[in-house]
């Protein structure tokens, strides 16, 4: 494995962990950037980056996109709110030949929940007479509502289901998917898909218990676009 040159975008609890997690496989930090100052410095400064890691905020993250890109820094983003933007940035990607990776979640275990996820929609699509919902509970400090996570889950299902258009948060409505958004205190992130029916329920669940499941993923995404163009996701790097 090459020894990464790594900027790290957003230094707050996940831009630490990933320091931590990123540090440990022998990779080097060679930048932490926290605002638009910080930017501009590092864009005077002519550091040499293999890849920056941005876990920002959503207001700024096509700010962070477009520098990259014009920087022809490889990107891998867990920054999340920007999803309905998608098609302008892969557009930045595809002019600029960047290399871009995003997830709305990096962990390992999170996307074998979204595998899994998948598989059991198409299921309750064949057999009927099962009403879905998710709900998701994260940390007081969580600016978008809902997760990411719970965005590309709740996709998933309506992908998967022929009587559902599209998903409503913190409300019913027909053909819709409630997703249930949950502050509080500082809970790292819980998404929990519930299947009922008159007869029984099934649940589908992740309980994160730290930010190292996500921090590792995120530097193996930067490792693994080293070399490459285009977007991709965690369903590129574990083959899913």
């Amino acid at each position: 494995m090459n020894k990464l040159r790594i900027v790290l975008s957003g230094y707050g609890k996940m831009g630490k962990e990933v320091e931590r997690i990123a540090l440990s496989r022998n990779h080097t930090i060679v930048a932490k950037l926290d605002n638009e100052n910080d930017w501009e410095q590092f864009s005077e400064t002519g550091t040499k980056a293999d890849v920056v890691v941005d876990f920002s905020m959503p207001a700024a993250a096509l700010d962070v996109f477009a520098a990259c890109f014009n920087m022809g820094i490889p990107l891998v983003t867990g920054t999340t709110g920007w999803y309905k933007q998608m098609d302008e940035v892969i557009q930045m990607v595809s002019e600029k030949q960047a290399s871009f990776f995003y997830a709305p979640n990096f962990s390992i275990g999170v996307n074998l929940f979204f595998s899994v996820n998948r598989k059991l929609a198409a299921l309750m699509n064949s057999v009927g007479g099962y009403d879905v919902s998710i709900t998701e509970t994260h940390h007081i400090h969580k600016l978008d509502a809902p997760s990411g996570t719970a965005i590309q889950a709740a996709n998933d299902i309506i992908d998967e289901t022929d009587n559902l258009t599209d998903w409503i948060l913190n409300n019913h409505a027909a053909g819709k998917l409630p997703v249930y958004s949950i502050r509080e205190g500082e809970v790292t992130g819980t998404h929990e898909i519930l299947w009922q029916s008159a007869a029984d329920e099934i649940t589908l669940k992740h309980t994160a218990k730290n930010r190292s499941g996500f921090a590792l993923g995120a530097v193996m995404a930067a490792e693994f676009i080293q070399g490459k163009t285009g977007v991709f996701t965690m369903k590129d790097m574990l083959k899913l």
